[in-house]
């Protein structure tokens, strides 16, 4: 069992007495994730640290809620557009290419939008906060994603399903992470 937790970074994170029950909810598809994402070279991460481990950190270090909700972030910017957009941010980038993406940034000196108008606008509208701080594409990926996951989370509750609380819970997870969004790219990615 000790080489599987060296084997798959999450393993260790979901291991760790310090998470609460819901922080371990959340880990463990992650955990599940990663046993199949790093056997499969079509499944590799733009970024640095991978998605799934900026969410394991995330989960781990900052707890499920707020965890969740960056995680969330992370994977509406993993997107086609990431390179460009990292590269108009003067972003850090690894020899092999990936794009360095830590969980901690500081303030962009040159951003000019406000984070709490940015939260507020995708609060009204997934993704026109990101808009507004200048990543459109990042906040089109939002809308769709948020947009989707709340149709699903309704249809869900009209049709009574037992699956109901996962298509709300994505819906929540989603919305949540698009609002958490605009604010980080307000205040760590304006240009």
């Amino acid at each position: 069992m000790a080489c599987a937790a060296a084997q798959y970074p999450a393993d260790s994170l979901y291991a760790n007495p310090n998470n609460s029950g819901l922080q371990k909810i959340f880990l463990y598809p992650i955990v599940k994730w990663q046993r199949l994402s790093y056997n499969e070279t079509n499944l590799n991460c733009q970024f640095a640290p991978s998605c799934s481990n900026y969410g394991a950190q995330a989960i781990h270090t900052h707890g499920a809620v707020k965890g969740i909700f960056m995680t969330s972030d992370r994977i509406i910017r993993c997107n086609p557009n990431a390179f460009k957009s990292h590269k108009n941010m003067n972003g850090q980038f690894f020899d092999d290419g990936r794009l360095f993406d830590p969980l901690q940034y500081s303030p962009s000196l040159h951003s000019s939008k406000s984070p709490w108008v940015a939260a507020g606008l995708s609060m009204v509208v997934p993704g026109l906060g990101r808009a507004y701080a200048g990543r459109p594409i990042d906040g089109l990926y939002g809308f769709l994603l948020s947009a989707m996951a709340i149709r699903a989370g309704v249809i869900s509750i009209k049709n009574k399903s037992v699956f109901a609380p996962l298509y709300v819970g994505m819906a929540v997870t989603f919305y949540g992470g698009e609002i958490y969004g605009a604010y980080r790219t307000a205040k760590y990615y304006s240009y």
